[in-house]
């Protein structure tokens, strides 16, 4: 019975994760905040913004928030990637 106690209580634990990390979709594409693609790339929030202005980042404007889409981000570090020198 405690065993079964303690699948349950980490499995709730799972759940609480997923809800708290869940990012809706939209149009299959997901979109993240400034706070969000600046903890993923270890940049600051200040660099992120550089990255906008210097056009090195797309990004889109709503009111005051900006969304960066995943896609976008996970191109621009393709097409940054170098490979090792042998």
């Amino acid at each position: 019975m405690v065993q079964l106690f303690r699948s349950i209580e980490k499995v709730f634990i799972r759940l609480e994760l997923m809800a708290k990390n869940y990012k809706p979709v939209l149009n299959g594409e997901r979109y993240l905040t400034d706070k969000e693609v600046s903890q993923r790339l270890k940049i600051s929030r200040r660099t992120l913004q550089d990255y906008r202005n210097e056009g090195k980042i797309p990004y889109c404007q709503i009111g005051g928030k900006i969304l960066y889409r995943e896609s976008d981000l996970q191109k621009m570090l393709d097409e940054s990637y170098r490979e090792a020198y042998k």
